[in-house]
């Protein structure tokens, strides 16, 4: 299984040449991937401008969204985006998608809620159809620039519902399980690859899933409360959540093999605590 290890882009107060530092230091070490989480209505770095960034600063590792929430965002712009992302990058861009469920974000956005399936939708086709070189439409001609990897950048697609897996039988490369257990993340995956079989494509999905982590001094503490001010939202039941983050090494080696054991191609390990030493502290553990 591989490793990725997520930019703590969404901490609050999180200095930006702290990001630059842990990139490079992120890519100098046993890492697959580079990852962001997208949200719009929250102190946190716009996730796509985060990994232009974080690709201009690295050779070797990957950068991904995990995940890019679609129905935010003008269809046309984001293929271009994720084009350009691509080209820059080397093709070393991986576009990981969801639907989003806060309120606030699709209020500001102008966007109803209840439309998010449809945005998606389009998104999709749209993007693919501009990767390839076509036409926008009828009256509108091509998108560029031309991404690295023909046919666009690999795309993973989340979500849980027969809608969901569901495009990703059609659209994506990929599943990925965003914070989901084990268990839970397995069985949204053997759905998604039935999905994928009785749709006729060849092989499998790749399988990715994100899990949160923090080490070192009042790892524990740290995490919790950061988990508790970006998950506000989910009301009380984020105090669950917030009191189960692996914070020490043998919880999240124990964590990180489990999803050995349901066979995940790669784990983004989303950090709690914005410090550079967590990427030492987390390299020692993965080798």
């Amino acid at each position: 299984m591989q490793i990725g290890i997520g930019l703590p882009g969404t901490v609050p107060g999180v200095e930006a040449r702290l990001l630059l530092d842990w990139a490079r230091r992120a890519d100098a070490g046993p890492f697959s991937s580079l990852g962001s989480i997208d949200r719009l209505v929250y102190p946190n770095y716009d996730s796509l401008t985060l990994l232009t960034v974080a690709a201009a600063v690295t050779q070797r590792v990957r950068v991904m969204s995990t995940v890019l929430l679609a129905p935010l965002r003008s269809a046309a712009v984001l293929a271009k985006q994720a084009a350009t992302l691509d080209a820059l990058s080397g093709g070393r861009f991986t576009l990981g998608l969801g639907i989003g469920d806060r309120p606030d974000d699709f209020a500001a956005v102008g966007v109803s809620l209840h439309e998010r399936g449809k945005r998606m939708e389009a998104a999709l086709e749209t993007m693919k159809r501009v990767w390839a070189g076509e036409r926008f439409s009828e009256e509108v001609g091509p998108i560029g620039p031309s991404p690295a990897r023909p046919g666009g950048p690999e795309v993973l697609i989340g979500g849980n519902t027969p809608a969901a897996i569901k495009r990703l039988s059609r659209w994506g490369d990929g599943f990925i399980a965003g914070g989901a257990p084990p268990e839970a993340a397995q069985q949204s995956y053997q759905l998604a690859r039935r999905a994928w079989q009785e749709a006729g494509r060849e092989g499998r999905p790749r399988f990715v899933v994100g899990m949160y982590w923090g080490l070192g001094p009042r790892a524990a503490e740290r995490s919790a409360q950061y988990i508790r001010h970006y998950y506000e939202y989910m009301g009380p039941i984020v105090e669950q959540f917030a009191n189960s983050i692996p914070s020490t090494p043998e919880t999240v080696k124990s964590a990180i093999q489990a999803y050995v054991d349901v066979g995940v191609d790669e784990l983004i390990c989303w950090p709690c605590v914005p410090e550079l030493d967590q990427i030492d502290r987390l390299a020692d553990l993965v080798g």
